[in-house]
């Protein structure tokens, strides 16, 4: 009987694979198996911090972007902020509030109830004490359209901008007093520029 032997497509003897070349092969579909495992795993982790990230943003420090001059010389237009959720506030924070669909940064002046007044000079009293206002460079009555003393209604508080001549705020009736249920948080950290970096 005529005996025939088998050959590849290249015509020559078809070779069984060495044991050590199936580890190999073995050893690169498992590294493969491996490495598509922890890619998938930190696909995951990214997009679960990438949520933590945005839902903390969101709900606990929000991110604003500072646009205009209303509050130099302490913010200005183009730097970074982060702001702090509060129950309360206190006069002299910085905070920010939702008006026409856009957030707005301003000054808090007065609480509820507190009697306001503002001088031809810009000089302004809180329940009858005048403010040291070492924030501003400058003081003015600006766009102001209020009779003094004015009180500040119950549940709404009282904001200025720092840069009173051009600052629209609770001085005039397009804004007024804010409602405290409008107001996204304190302003309490800047992170850009780095060389503005820290706490307000």
């Amino acid at each position: 009987m005529k005996m025939v032997e088998k050959t590849g497509a290249s015509g020559g003897a078809a070779q069984v694979p060495s044991t050590e070349q199936l580890e190999q092969e073995l050893k690169r579909v498992k590294h493969n198996r491996e490495f598509g495992h922890v890619f998938r795993n930190t696909i995951y982790v990214l997009l679960v911090v990438a949520a933590v990230a945005v839902l903390i943003a969101t709900m606990v420090l929000p991110v604003l972007q500072v646009t205009g001059t209303s509050m130099e010389p302490t913010l200005e237009s183009g730097q970074i902020v982060l702001a702090v959720k509060n129950a309360s506030f206190h006069q002299g924070d910085v905070v920010a509030f939702y008006y026409n669909n856009k957030v707005l940064l301003k000054r808090v002046i007065g609480l509820p109830g507190d009697q306001i007044v503002i001088d031809q000079d810009g000089n302004v009293s809180v329940n009858g004490n005048k403010l040291d206002e070492p924030y501003i460079s400058e003081k003015s009555i600006g766009e102001c359209d209020l009779d003094f003393p004015y009180q500040v209604p119950d549940g709404k508080i009282f904001v200025l901008g720092d840069h009173r001549a051009t600052s629209v705020d609770s001085r005039s009736n397009t804004i007024g007093c804010i409602s405290e249920e409008n107001i996204v948080g304190e302003v309490v950290f800047r992170v850009w520029p780095l060389n503005r970096f820290g706490t307000l």
